[in-house]
């Protein structure tokens, strides 16, 4: 076969055929596809089969809207996707993005509503330097595209499976090994180097083994990035274990691991001290890691079981130091976070007959943590104690979906969610529904509604009050909670053409707030340090509409375009309502790529690819400017928060590779570029301690990754 792109069109009689688009081949590793086909409910005597599957349909059967499936591929080829599902999934209608960080903002929401998912399972935040300037993102991922299946993404609305989810939901899935042939990959570029490997244990048998490494430092962009950006360095570790047996089922082990390094030290020189960071002196430390065995089991009456056992822990070790008028260092803030999940997953997946399949299941999460926050409240004075807190905590969760066609051409999705959290015995019990009517052959209609809800980071419940003294205020917390209403409208313009449609509506509710303040964990960037009550009295909704028109790579060309109009508000412990800082109301992407087949035997391929993107910019507050002159620092007018948007910003990204493919190995040279104009991101004001005055954080953040990889 040669090499190139190719569509597999799969057809068997009883059900539904399908197409898998823009297939791979190249000539160093076998491509290997795990086909799902859909039973079709009416049988016929006499039928015409086409294909009406595309690449727009995600892999949970039971998603009614709002679901896309993402691909490795598109990951590698999209400009922007930088290799990051993160960055990736920004192209999604719906999702808005910042060029410093992979924070997934979804429909107005912000980025730590979203649930990460790895084979099944909740995993924390698996970006290097994750949650440290903004809760739910990072720099870049730790998850290596040699290591992922296409996976799903959810925007809203999503099946009674999943909990603990709020805005959205990304399931990742990890890919099987080949158990034929062993196959490596070896990549150099300016981030740093990454090698994986792959194939059988033994020759000729059925189990595989699948790693990658990846170790990273900016180093060598330290001119092009900001201060101190040469001390990030950073490595991560992924495998996955496949091992079938002849009548027990099959077992897998997976894993993930991470770690990041970076400091940043403090200028002795006080005439240098331009701002309040200038003097501070920064250690960061930072772990992640993941590891589960699951099982899935076959049984005779069209059911399966699968079950996991999983472990996630994560430790942060911050030290914050800032040096006095003597240059003598003063202990600033102290972050020494260890939280260690136990997860048992289990569920039973049961065909009923041609109309009626089910999946219920428990999820049962053992949380144990040793948090301390500390912080100083001015240069000099003593740590005050922020949270303090050792114990263990469980979540008990269970759900039943069911996926059933009413007719040939209307399915319903029907299922519940409920979830305990034992630390303050709250609980939640959330409806999830959804219909479909295919309308013709090209075009059809989704209506889904779904409760949703979402914990609120350990620390949180555990915040001491700096303002009375008592300990572990905010212990009562409820779930932040949501509804879901989503209406879908799909069209398959041409086989290769395809049209979507979202109209939305979300309300929050029971969203933490401070009392008679605009304060709302909607707005929560990352304030560890927060010595205040809270109470499940906020609100909030999202609105609008999201639009998707792509063509599917074929003639060596592809484009999206997406358009996202919303309106995101909230309203605080005041009961004044206001814009989110999410607030953008617009987001557009194009993306075009263009592909040419050279060489004697046209089996090398040159590949071209961009990315704008076009949004409206973040929510800020008005500066008082009389109070940060006499503190100086930057003291924002809170009572009218939000008021205030930057500037619209266009960023273009790019990314070109040349691949050659030999008989028994291929090379590819690659150079992906984040941000080519070098668009800055607005970050807020930060006052000039020389100067004195108030002047604009603005972060041009330019990512160039020339990389050289060979497969064989």
């Amino acid at each position: 076969m040669p090499v190139g792109r190719y569509d597999i069109q799969v057809k068997f009689i009883g059900y539904e055929p399908a197409i898998i688009r823009e297939i791979t081949v190249i000539s160093a590793k076998q491509t290997f596809l795990t086909i799902q086909l859909k039973e079709n409910a009416s049988m016929l005597d006499e039928v015409v089969i086409k294909p009406r599957v595309n690449k727009e349909q995600p892999l949970n059967t039971m998603a009614t809207v709002s679901a896309k499936m993402l691909s490795v591929e598109e990951a590698k080829r999209y400009a922007g996707g930088f290799d990051d599902p993160a960055r990736l999934a920004s192209s999604v209608a719906g999702v808005a993005s910042n060029t410093g960080e992979n924070g997934i903002i979804v429909r107005g929401n912000a980025p730590k509503f979203l649930q990460w998912k790895m084979e099944g399972i909740e995993i924390p935040n698996p970006n290097h330097f994750g949650d440290l300037n903004s809760l739910g993102g990072g720099t870049l991922t730790a998850l290596s595209s040699q290591m992922l299946a296409n996976s799903d993404f959810f925007t809203g609305a999503f099946p009674a499976e999943y909990n603990n989810a709020l805005s959205g939901v990304f399931d990742i899935a990890m890919r099987t090994g080949n158990n034929q042939k062993r196959e490596h990959t070896l990549q150099v570029g300016l981030l740093g180097i990454d090698a994986s490997s792959e194939g059988p244990f033994k020759k000729e048998g059925r189990s595989s083994y699948l790693f990658n490494y990846r170790y990273s430092t900016f180093a060598l962009l330290a001119p092009l990035l900001p201060e101190d950006a040469s001390s990030i360095k950073y490595q991560d570790l992924s495998f996955k274990l496949n091992l079938p047996t002849e009548k027990a089922g099959i077992f897998s082990v997976w894993g993930l691991g991470m770690t990041d390094g970076a400091s940043a030290k403090a200028e002795t020189d006080i005439a240098k001290w331009e701002y309040a960071d200038d003097s501070e002196h920064n250690d960061i430390k930072q772990n992640m890691g993941v590891a589960g065995i699951s099982h899935k089991y076959f049984f005779k009456n069209n059911a399966y079981l699968k079950t996991t056992l999983a472990s996630t822990a994560t430790h942060t070790d911050w030290t914050t130091e800032k040096l006095n008028q003597e240059l003598s260092l003063q202990p600033q803030s102290k972050i020494a976070n260890t939280n260690w999940n136990f997860i048992l997953s289990s569920f039973l997946n049961k065909k009923f007959g041609a109309r009626h399949t089910n999946k219920t299941g428990i999820l049962l999460t053992g949380m144990m943590y040793d948090i301390q926050l500390n912080n100083s409240l001015a240069l000099g004075g003593p740590l005050h104690e922020i949270v303090n807190a050792k114990g263990f905590s469980t979540v008990i969760s269970g759900y039943s979906s069911s996926s059933i066609n009413l007719t040939d051409k209307l399915q319903m999705n029907i299922g519940i969610n409920s979830q305990v959290f034992t630390l303050n015995n709250n609980y939640t019990i959330e409806p999830r529904l959804g219909f479909r009517q295919q309308l013709n052959k090209n075009q059809s209609i989704g209506l889904a509604y779904g409760l949703h809800s979402r914990l609120e980071k350990l620390n949180y419940y555990f915040n001491n009050s700096l303002s009375t003294g008592e300990t572990a205020v905010n212990k009562d917390l409820d779930f932040t909670k949501a509804h879901h209403l989503v209406l879908s409208y799909d069209q398959n313009i041409t086989d290769l053409i395809h049209f979507k449609v979202e109209p939305y509506f979300q309300q929050l509710f029971s969203v933490p707030v401070i009392a008679d303040s605009s304060f709302s964990f909607i707005n929560l960037q990352n304030d560890c340090f927060l010595g205040r009550k809270l109470q499940n009295t906020g609100e909030g909704r999202n609105y609008g509409l999201d639009i998707t028109l792509e063509k599917y790579i074929s003639k060596g060309y592809y484009y999206l375009f997406t358009a996202s109009l919303f309106n995101s508000e909230f309203k605080g412990g005041d009961d004044v309502w206001r814009s989110t800082r999410f607030n953008r109301n617009y987001v557009f992407n194009f993306l075009i790529g263009k592909e040419w087949q050279l060489g004697k035997s046209k089996q090398n391929t040159l590949s071209l690819n961009s990315r704008f993107c076009y949004q409206g910019g973040n929510r800020y507050s008005p500066v008082n400017e009389t109070a940060s002159h006499i503190e100086k620092e930057v003291i924002y007018d809170e009572t009218d928060a939000f008021e205030l948007r930057a500037k619209p910003a266009l960023n273009v990204h790019f990314t070109s590779s040349y691949k050659v493919n030999k008989k028994k190995s291929s090379r590819e040279i690659a150079l992906k570029i984040l941000n080519v104009t070098g668009q800055p991101d607005f970050n807020g004001y930060q006052y000039n301690l020389i100067n004195n005055k108030i002047e604009k954080d603005l972060a041009s953040v330019l990512i160039p990754n020339l990389s050289y990889k060979i497969e064989f």
